[in-house]
């Protein structure tokens, strides 16, 4: 449709403009759906995480001050529903402007029930923002909707493993191999093209014969004797969203290396063994459901039962330290790993900003009893797992 200059300027600028210039049909229902997003900024500029609301690079509504805007019949904008507004903006706004709508919708004011329409999945630009809100709606999802939220994760978690693998084997090439090498002289273990080559130079023409003067056998690994387990232990949290992306592709790279063993545990207040699926991480995330409360001190207890050897060990355990179980269990149980020999790190953030916000108080007293207590990158982590079994 077109608008007016004055109206145009209305719609971007809420009530800051000069309303003399009066809105009817769709000139209206715009105003209406603009005012159903970024009304919920707080009259001071405050954005629901404590930005300024003009915090992107000039959306819609980016200077839009909150109020009430009511339509034909008396209908406030602030009672459409989320699939009200979607149709809205898709039958209002042009494409490049429905794009920019909807991502504010989920990234800058978290309206995850956005994701629940198939046309918006396929139309936003995967991202790990994205994912993080699939991973926190999936279960509202009918199955036309939750294939098309697993086409997101398959291509996020492709362009992460694509990042942090190299990385993450980097950190490992420089290390010694620890794994004893014997080489068994036996038929079985006989190298024939290893043989031949390394013998050509004694080939008799004449006789059609090739002597062999030295023997080539395959060396023979004894590598089950040196692996080390790696225990990720992730809090499913919904503020742990992040974290809980980057374990499990992290958890499926370190799986892939020699010499290591990884182990994935998520939990909330409630425990789950997602290591069958530790080699395929797009169905792993597929499996967790963020948010609930936390029981730490049950997680790790499930998971130092999976404890082979624990000086051959290394215990991840990711979460913000808020528990909701008993803290002086938690403190107990990673005290007894320190003690038995087990590497206990006490992670408050595992992606690629590492910046976490966790409690201080309790992440002390696990530093007390024997844990490293951080936050690092996938890449970080693999560094101090190659350094430690190096």
């Amino acid at each position: 449709m077109s608008l007016t200059p004055a109206q145009r300027w209305r719609l971007i600028l809420g009530n800051a403009a000069d309303e003399s210039e009066e809105l009817t049909g769709d000139a209206l229902a715009m105003d209406q759906a603009l005012s159903w997003l970024y009304d919920r900024d707080e009259g001071d500029g405050a954005g629901p995480s404590g930005q300024g609301s003009g915090g992107g690079s000039g959306g819609p509504g980016q200077n839009r001050s909150r109020r009430s805007i009511r339509g034909p019949g008396g209908t406030s904008s602030a009672g459409l529903a989320t699939v009200d507004w979607l149709n809205d903006i898709g039958r209002l706004f042009p494409k490049e402007t429905i794009e920019r709508l909807e991502k504010d919708a989920i990234e800058r004011y978290q309206i995850d029930d956005v994701l629940t329409d198939a046309e918006v999945l396929e139309r936003m630009e995967p991202s790990t923002s994205l994912l993080k809100a699939v991973l926190k709606t999936k279960h509202l999802m009918d199955p036309e909707v939750l294939a098309a939220a697993r086409r997101v994760v398959e291509r996020v978690v492709q362009d992460l493993v694509d990042k942090l693998k190299p990385e993450i084997r980097q950190s490992f090439s420089g290390t010694r191999s620890r794994t004893p090498t014997r080489v068994y002289r036996q038929a079985r273990n006989f190298d024939f093209q290893t043989t031949v080559r390394r013998n050509l130079q004694h080939w008799n023409h004449d006789e059609q014969r090739l002597y062999i003067d030295q023997a080539h056998f395959h060396a023979r690994h004894r590598r089950h004797l040196d692996t080390w387990q790696v225990i990720l232990v992730v809090d499913q949290s919904g503020s742990m969203a992040g974290s809980v992306i980057h374990s499990a592709v992290t958890a499926s790279i370190l799986w892939s290396l020699p010499g290591v063993r990884a182990h994935l545990v998520a939990f909330d207040t409630r425990v789950v063994d997602l290591t069958s699926d530790v080699t395929d991480p797009v169905e792993l995330l597929m499996k967790v459901q963020l948010g609930g409360g936390t029981d730490i001190a049950s997680a790790v207890d499930y998971a130092s039962r999976l404890i082979d050897n624990p000086r051959k060990t290394i215990f991840v355990l990711v979460t913000d330290f808020y528990e909701g179980g008993s803290p002086a269990a938690l403190v107990r149980l990673i005290g007894q790993m320190a003690d038995q020999g087990t590497k206990v790190l006490g992670l408050a953030a595992l992606d690629i900003d590492a910046e976490p916000f966790y409690d201080r108080d309790i992440a002390e007293q696990c530093a007390a009893a024997g844990a490293y207590i951080g936050a690092m990158t996938p890449g970080e982590l693999a560094a101090f797992v190659a350094e430690t079994i190096g």
